[in-house]
């Protein structure tokens, strides 16, 4: 890494470590990529025989927000609980005790499991779409970058919220505090503009209400997705820097 700069070197330094450790865990690679791939397939396998009618089928239908609601899910689970084991194990205070600061690791972090989103996402996108026959009248592309934009956002929340839990049951017990009311009210159940006064405006301050709405737009043909990636991209990097004022080290 040398004719790079300290602190982007320290930044790369992390997200090869966690490359490299998940790597080695070959549940993990299983968890990130196989899981949303065997869920959008159970999805289709549900609904292929149920009679449409001339209407639009409901793996059609609810298919593309689950594109952007599984690798949501995955990444915020598995991001929170190696952050957590990273604190609890002693290897964050070791290596916060080095000339490494907190956006350094945060950064890092937020890279390789970026990089492990891509991967999931071009797997999930690419079963739903090749596979199993899914029907996008927007660019496929666009798709996947929407899926890759909603597995980091699920990437930097879970660092996020890692800062408040002591445990990893804690860590999963943010799910239904932080992800189930997004996917609530996010427009996958019922359109956001059908919900009642009160959780409409709120829906429009959760980001999984974004993603939702840019994979529905590509449904219906619509490539106007660059606000709503715009405004995924804010809340994750926003998560970020939430995330590296909330880290601290136990010792001094």
């Amino acid at each position: 890494m040398s004719g790079v700069s300290g602190p982007v070197r320290r930044t790369l330094a992390v997200a090869l470590r966690v490359l490299q450790q998940v790597r080695r865990d070959p549940r993990t690679i299983a968890l990130l990529v196989v899981v949303p791939c065997v869920l959008m397939t159970l999805l289709w396998w549900m609904f292929k025989d149920v009679p449409t009618f001339g209407q639009q089928g409901t793996f059609e239908r609810l298919g593309p927000d689950l594109l952007a609601i599984f690798p949501f899910i995955v990444m915020f689970l598995v991001t929170s609980v190696t952050t957590l084991r990273e604190r609890s194990s002693g290897t964050l205070e070791r290596l916060l005790a080095m000339p490494l600061g907190r956006l350094d690791f945060l950064l890092g972090y937020g890279i390789a499991f970026g990089v492990l989103a891509a991967l999931q996402s071009a797997a999930a996108v690419g079963v739903s779409v090749g596979l199993l026959g899914l029907t996008i009248h927007g660019h496929v592309w666009l798709l996947m970058i929407v899926a890759v934009a909603d597995a980091v956002l699920g990437c930097a929340l879970g660092l996020f919220v890692s800062a408040f839990a002591r445990t990893e049951f804690q860590a999963v017990q943010f799910m239904p505090a932080v992800v189930i009311p997004q996917i609530l009210l996010c427009g996958l159940f019922v359109a956001r503009d059908s919900l009642p006064g009160v959780l409409h405006g709120l829906s429009n301050v959760l980001p999984l209400s974004y993603a939702v709405a840019a994979m529905q737009k590509l449904t219906a043909g619509s490539d106007a997705v660059g606000g709503d990636l715009a405004i995924i991209a804010a809340y994750a990097l926003g998560c970020l820097a939430l995330g590296a004022i909330t880290l601290r080290r136990r010792t001094p």
